[in-house]
């Protein structure tokens, strides 16, 4: 087996890792971690809402509608990625939100690989 080659599912690992494939959080060491990119597969409920807004964004990043309804909320504008391969890209600087206005499947590539935005899931601090 070669170790510096990964092969897997994106709906079976996303769910192991709140839906990110790669970035700076997954081992050293495993072909998957990068702090120059990081990936999600996120498979997101009608209604379900990042927790709060992101703010004071350092990185830019893309994110293509798989299926679904997924709005985008920036401050001063909303975007709905409707039809399969819609995509919204934003950079440093920019706030946003979301929201699924229908079970979506949403690919988000967001560069660089950051700490710091994680929003604690519920019972964690």
């Amino acid at each position: 087996m070669d170790d510096s080659v990964y092969t897997g599912n994106a709906g079976q690992d996303a769910a192991l890792d709140r839906g990110w494939l790669l970035g700076h959080f997954k081992e050293a060491g495993d072909p998957r971690h990068s702090e120059a990119v990081e990936i999600k597969w996120g498979v997101h409920p009608r209604g379900d809402r990042r927790a709060q807004w992101v703010r004071g964004e350092k990185r830019t990043a893309l994110q293509v509608l798989v299926s679904g309804r997924f709005r985008v909320e920036f401050p001063h504008r909303s975007v709905v990625l409707e039809r399969q391969g819609d995509y919204v890209v934003w950079g440093e600087g920019v706030d946003h939100s979301w929201v699924a206005e229908e079970e979506s499947v949403v690919l988000t590539v967001r560069w660089p690989s950051l700490p710091g935005y994680a929003v604690p899931a519920a019972g964690e601090e």
